[in-house]
């Protein structure tokens, strides 16, 4: 069945589930609209010398799309030639597509990115946000999942209504992500289901102060889930951080500590995200230091991903942290790039502080926001149950906004 309208005639036909799904999957990996990448699989179709092998149909429900005037008319002779039914000819001629358009693959950096997620002011959401992105960069890339798309995300931050179902489903991003729990209250490693490393036993901390007791590798545990695949992992924290400032003023060239620490095994991810300490002592200079800007290294891969609440302690906080930040850059004459802003836990129920923190954050504009997560009860569920955001609520509104962010910084 056809109708015409503007360039194009909408027909109606049938497809099995299971390759309108794939089908919805590809078109979004390689950025094609659904119905153009049903005109070309039936064009392909239409050229072949013979029909292909039969596709199972079982199942398939009415699917509608737009074609070229006269397209379909062309399939349908050469369906009625073939002597296969339309719902047959359009599945073959989907699964022709699919096949000359293969999924495309993680893009694999040659140099690993290195996210250093900071603010020495504690509770304002660290550990949340470098888990959540770590999880929104590592999702499946054969599966859709909802994000907010930036032009939503840019309504939100001016005011404007939003419809909680404005939301695009998008690939996952396939990345492979080492979360580093870098803080000695090891409430990372608590949050994803592991147990701190016991402090008698091997650690980063002894790592970077040069006393290993075995391959860092040893050390890193994979957070489990179909929607991660084996592509999420973490280097647990142990207690023992607690010590590593007094334990770095004796390591030579100690603001390259952790860098050194973690070379044998940041070649393994695509990205290497730190949850930083609320800190300001010689554990955050390596921080810093790890995620300065290599040789070869294009602008805003790797840097600073600053946390914030829209509130006024944020703000004093903030000017304590770049003002750390900038003496590195110039002592140690760093290129360093911050990838943004996040504002954290925002509720604009609370009314003018959090409202009006929020317009001074983004009137800063260098670095800008980058994200804002609003402050609901899924995060707090997925932590009290200790699992993965992304995991435990995926279409949450935490959920896409990470996901959001994830994009903003790749």
């Amino acid at each position: 069945m056809a109708s015409t309208s503007g360039d194009r005639e909408k027909v109606v036909s049938k497809l099995p589930g299971r390759l309108r799904q794939d089908l919805k999957v590809r078109a979004a990996q390689l950025g094609v609209e659904i119905m153009t990448a049903v005109e070309q699989g039936i064009a392909l179709w239409c050229d072949l010398a013979s029909s292909p092998p039969a596709v199972d149909t079982t199942g398939a429900d009415s699917f509608s799309t737009w074609l070229p005037p006269g397209q379909w008319e062309v399939f349908k002779a050469t369906a009625g030639d073939r002597r296969v039914s339309l719902t047959q000819g359009l599945a073959q001629s989907v699964q022709v597509w699919l096949q000359t358009n293969p999924a495309p693959a993680a893009k694999r950096l040659e140099i690993p990115r290195r996210i250093i997620v900071c603010n020495q002011k504690g509770g304002v959401g660290k550990t949340a946000i470098t888990a959540g992105v770590g999880e929104a960069m590592a999702e499946d890339m054969d599966t859709l999942h909802p994000v907010r798309i930036s032009k939503h995300f840019a309504a939100m931050l001016e005011g404007r209504s939003q419809d909680p179902l404005a939301l695009e489903d998008l690939p996952g991003l396939g990345m492979r992500v080492l979360l580093v729990d870098f803080d000695p209250q090891c409430h990372l490693t608590q949050q994803l289901g592991h147990q701190p490393l016991p402090i008698e036993g091997d650690s980063l901390t002894k790592h970077m102060a040069g006393e290993p007791a075995g391959a860092l590798g040893d050390l890193v545990v994979p957070i489990e889930g179909e929607r991660f695949g084996d592509r999420l992992h973490l280097l647990p924290s142990c207690n023992d951080a607690f010590l590593l400032d007094v334990k770095l003023a004796g390591v030579r060239a100690r603001e390259a500590s952790l860098e050194r620490a973690l070379a044998p095994i940041e070649s393994d991810y695509d990205v290497v995200l730190i949850d930083c300490p609320p800190s300001l002592g010689l554990s955050m200079d390596a921080a810093v230091h790890y995620g300065r800007r290599r040789e070869g290294e294009p602008p805003g891969s790797s840097g600073v991903l600053v946390v914030v609440q829209a509130e006024d302690s944020s703000a004093d906080a903030y000017a304590l942290l770049t003002s750390q930040i900038e003496d590195l850059r110039g002592d140690l004459a760093l290129e360093l790039d911050y990838l943004g802003i996040v504002v954290n836990h925002y509720d604009a129920r609370r009314g003018y502080i959090a409202t009006s923190s929020l317009e001074a954050w983004m009137d800063i504009k260098d670095p800008r926001v980058v994200g804002v997560i609003g402050d609901l009860k899924e995060q707090k569920e997925a932590v009290r149950v200790k699992e993965p955001l992304l995991a435990y609520a995926p279409r949450c509104d935490q959920a896409v906004g990470m996901r959001a962010l994830a994009r903003a910084i790749s």
